[in-house]
């Protein structure tokens, strides 16, 4: 299984990298923007901070193949190991398809639909990352779109993975996860909500107290 934070902060990759079994980094340019540093500042930032390794994903922000391959080999060329988000439009397959002859490793993003990831797969996208929380939003069911769109990866494109995205909770991770998923990215908030749990600490507390209480000191003698 692969964890990956769905940001561009780079102080929340520092913090979080020091807890989190972290593969790396993805970004799209709404992240990318949201920081208001360019790209080629960000994306090596981010690897710094993730301790000089990692998988990083950056996304091209043209609307034609032609174009979407030329900027796919400038990420490629720039940020050495880098995955390329490709999003899965009609144009973004026909990219897809030209880089994967030229062995640029790509993602097909913004997926609302099985058959458009199994699509973006056929491809040859390595990964496939579909929207959960947005279609959701939209009327749609998410994590049943996942299910079928993991069934179909299993059947007809074992080599390329789910990277499930768009959460709003930490049940919808797990969702994806129990579906077979396996790779998810999380933005920072749903990250630390896997690690904030009252209880957890309310017990820890009483742990502290009762041996205090017995023996005066909360260390180990």
């Amino acid at each position: 299984m692969e964890l990956y934070l769905d940001t561009a902060d780079v102080n929340a990759v520092k913090r979080l990298a020091r807890i989190l079994p972290l593969h790396g980094v993805t970004t799209n340019p709404s992240i990318v923007a949201k920081e208001g540093k360019p790209i080629w500042e960000v994306l090596p930032a981010l690897r710094d901070a993730l301790g000089g390794t990692g998988k990083l994903f950056a996304q091209v922000m043209a609307n034609d193949a032609e174009r979407m391959v030329a900027e796919a080999a400038l990420l490629h060329q720039r940020v050495p190991g880098l995955v390329v988000k490709i999003p899965a439009t009609a144009e973004g397959l026909a990219a897809i398809k030209k880089l994967k002859s030229m062995s640029i490793p790509t993602l097909g993003t913004a997926v609302y639909g099985a058959g458009q990831g199994l699509l973006a797969a056929l491809a040859g996208a390595e990964y496939v990352a579909p929207y959960v929380n947005r279609l959701d939003a939209q009327g749609g069911d998410g994590i049943e779109m996942v299910h079928e769109l993991q069934q179909l990866l299993t059947l007809h494109a074992p080599g390329t993975r789910v990277l499930a995205a768009s959460f709003k909770t930490p049940r919808q991770a797990l969702e994806c996860l129990l579906a077979g998923c396996q790779a998810i990215t999380l933005p920072v908030d749903v990250a630390e909500q896997f690690l904030v749990a009252p209880a957890v600490q309310a017990a820890v507390e009483k742990f502290e107290q009762d041996w205090l209480g017995a023996f005066g000191t909360n260390l180990l003698n």
